[in-house]
């Protein structure tokens, strides 16, 4: 294709070994446009008959320019960029970067808006995890779990309209809070998820948890020491996956996880299917957070009143001078923030996201840089497919889980 780099031969000498070259071993390019690479991945494979000596990513194919584009903009304008980074995980995107808002410039989140964010991002968790059950197993052509996880993502799909309008790009957790309050419909709509998403659970592992052939394309692939874990910066349940209770949730609490109840899965086989029971388990963790925080969820403002930096209620601007005055100001000149940054996080589905973000006393940012964790976790490709069957790649990146949108930026 002629969007595909061509790698010189010079390059190819630091990539491969002299056997690649000398012919002894073959190269393989698998992508750009490979459907199971769950993004526009291109992988270029050594292989020695069917088995992978070594296997390069190569990403970029999706860059957009997301963080320069960013720094052009107000912080305001800014937000509604972070929707298109992790694709699967619009809230936490906006979270993310609202915390990293709220830390420049020392605004507050009242209780209300931070018990809904918990609720939001969880449901935004368990959404991204169904599409990695349902095409990591379609990958290994089990099809009826990825009909079966599309129909619940279905429900979440309907909650985020309900509340934002939008069923993905939702834009809808701000700097201060979030955008308006939930609808009256909202705790109904959440709590017969609550419901029947405990069924299914049970449903997706009596279909796959002991399916022999399942367990015989994923025990014992993919294997990655936690020490190797650490040592190439890898996070979320690939980490955990090794026996590392490690989750920013507990580490670092934010939006009053420090509140909440739940357990961090782990095990310690860390292979594919080690993956897969941590990822299935963080869904019934995660219904549990939902539950706690819904039965909790305190009465009061969504938005910070600081009308500096958040714009006053709809209601106020036809009959309040002031207020008219700042939701013009700050959509037209934005706020300034102060020459200092900071640095937020949060637990992805796909391990710590987290985002720098630098003023310069303007009403831009004067740099805004994210570490995504598909980016990190791609670098531990070669180790874990280095001396598997080029029909194992296939599940071995699926259990990274990765979003390019994520990695390219």
């Amino acid at each position: 294709m002629s969007d595909v780099r061509e790698v010189t031969l010079e390059e190819l000498r630091h990539l491969v070994s002299e056997r690649a070259l000398s012919g002894e071993t073959m190269l393989l390019n698998m992508g750009p446009q490979h459907p199971s690479t769950h993004g526009v991945l291109r992988l270029l494979l050594e292989l020695d008959g069917e088995i992978v000596v070594n296997c390069i990513p190569d990403i970029g194919f999706l860059h957009t320019g997301v963080e320069k584009n960013m720094e052009a903009k107000t912080y305001q304008k800014a937000e509604v960029m972070t929707d298109r980074l992790d694709y699967l995980y619009n809230i936490g995107n906006n979270l993310v970067y609202s915390m990293a808002v709220e830390k420049l410039v020392n605004l507050d989140v009242p209780p209300r808006a931070q018990a809904i964010r918990v609720i939001l991002t969880e449901l935004s968790r368990i959404a991204s995890h169904l599409i990695w059950l349902g095409t990591s197993a379609l990958d290994l052509a089990a099809m009826s779990v990825f009909l079966y996880g599309m129909r619940e993502r279905e429900y979440i799909l309907d909650i985020f309209e309900l509340v934002s309008g939008q069923r993905m790009m939702t834009t809808y957790v701000r700097p201060g809070g979030l955008w308006r309050d939930v609808p009256v419909e909202f705790e109904d709509a959440v709590r017969n998820f609550l419901k029947i998403m405990p069924k299914r659970l049970d449903e997706y592992e009596a279909l796959l948890t002991k399916n022999e052939l399942f367990l015989d394309r994923t025990k014992g692939i993919g294997i990655i020491s936690k020490e190797d874990c650490l040592a190439y910066g890898l996070s979320g349940p690939i980490l955990r996956a090794a026996g590392m209770a490690y989750d920013l949730r507990k580490a670092r609490p934010y939006s009053g996880y420090e509140q909440y109840d739940f357990d961090i899965p782990t095990q310690t086989d860390s292979d594919i299917y080690a993956r897969y029971l941590v990822r299935v388990e963080e869904m019934r963790q995660s219904l549990r957070i939902i539950r706690q925080a819904l039965d909790t969820l305190p009465f009061g403002p969504v938005r910070s009143n600081n009308y500096k930096f958040v714009p006053p209620p709809r209601s106020e601007i036809g009959t309040s001078m002031e207020a008219l005055i700042h939701h013009f100001k700050l959509w037209t000149e934005g706020f300034s923030a102060p020459k200092e940054y900071v640095h937020a996080a949060v637990e992805s589905p796909r391990g710590e996201l987290g985002v720098y973000l630098e003023g310069d006393g303007g009403p831009k940012p004067l740099r805004v840089h994210y570490r995504t964790p598909t980016f990190v976790n791609l670098q531990a490709l070669p180790l874990l497919t280095r001396g598997h069957f080029v029909a194992d790649v296939v599940g071995i990146i699926g259990s990274i889980d990765i979003v390019l949108g994520d990695a390219d930026r």
